[in-house]
């Protein structure tokens, strides 16, 4: 999380949403500084900040779920910057990410499973993330699929004028396909299930050529039930641990 009391702005970091080379970006050219832990929620900066702080411009980014599955996919198998392998601390993440992170790193290494396989195996529940706590709120919401311009976009709405064009950092190693290449047709039902609510929720669509237009009714039931115990973890258990 990036705080800048000259500019009067707040950044909050969703993970795999461009975070890292917003942050440098922030914190190079723009008097932003780190506060809390990378990845801390709104209601966790809420907690602690002053009420002139709460004033603060706030934004984030979000990102297409069925691109988000296939970058986490490819950071484990290629053991990203040895995050997973233990290479590399791994002070930004959560315990049930470690743990989680752990299972898919190891199921990767003894399988050398190909994505459709990894994504039938873990991708099960409801799709959702702690964007759905407070992003709605925020002042600007940045769309990974554009954001160079719309990192220009927040910067003018702060009321900041861009010094150069956002610089790529942290970009996914082995993956070399738009991310619908790596869906095939049997994936499409999973996919609509686990992933569409979420994505009619954000405004996503899935790619014109495999006719779905949207998620069920009773896929809509079950995201707003996981949603309930997914929100009680990121608000009480979350920053527990």
């Amino acid at each position: 999380m990036i705080i800048s009391h000259r500019h009067r702005y707040l950044f909050v970091e969703l993970p795999r949403t461009g975070s890292t080379a917003i942050r440098d970006e922030l914190c190079g050219f723009y008097d932003g500084e780190p506060i809390l832990s990378k990845h801390a929620t709104y209601q966790e900066f809420l907690g602690a900040a002053s009420v002139d702080e709460k004033r603060y411009f706030v934004f984030s980014a979000i990102r297409n779920p069925l691109d988000d599955a296939v970058s986490r996919y490819f950071k484990l198998r290629t053991d990203h910057k040895g995050r997973f392998s233990g290479a590399r601390p791994r002070r930004h993440r959560r315990l049930v990410n470690r743990l989680l992170d752990n299972a898919m790193f190891g199921f990767l290494r003894r399988t050398d499973a190909d994505f459709p396989t990894f994504f039938l195996r873990y991708y099960v529940l409801p799709y959702d993330t702690w964007a759905s706590l407070s992003h709605r709120r925020f002042d600007f919401v940045m769309r990974f699929e554009n954001l160079s311009a719309d990192f220009e976009k927040a910067l003018r709405q702060i009321g900041i004028e861009p010094v150069r064009p956002l610089a790529l950092v942290n970009p996914t190693g082995a993956r070399q396909r738009d991310f619908a290449y790596y869906y095939p047709p049997e994936t499409w039902g999973r996919a609509r299930r686990v992933f569409g609510p979420y994505m009619e929720k954000w405004g996503y669509g899935f790619p014109a050529e495999w006719g779905i237009q949207g998620p069920s009714t009773l896929h809509r039931a079950q995201y707003l039930l996981c949603g309930l115990v997914a929100r009680f973890y990121w608000r009480v258990v979350r920053p527990l641990t």
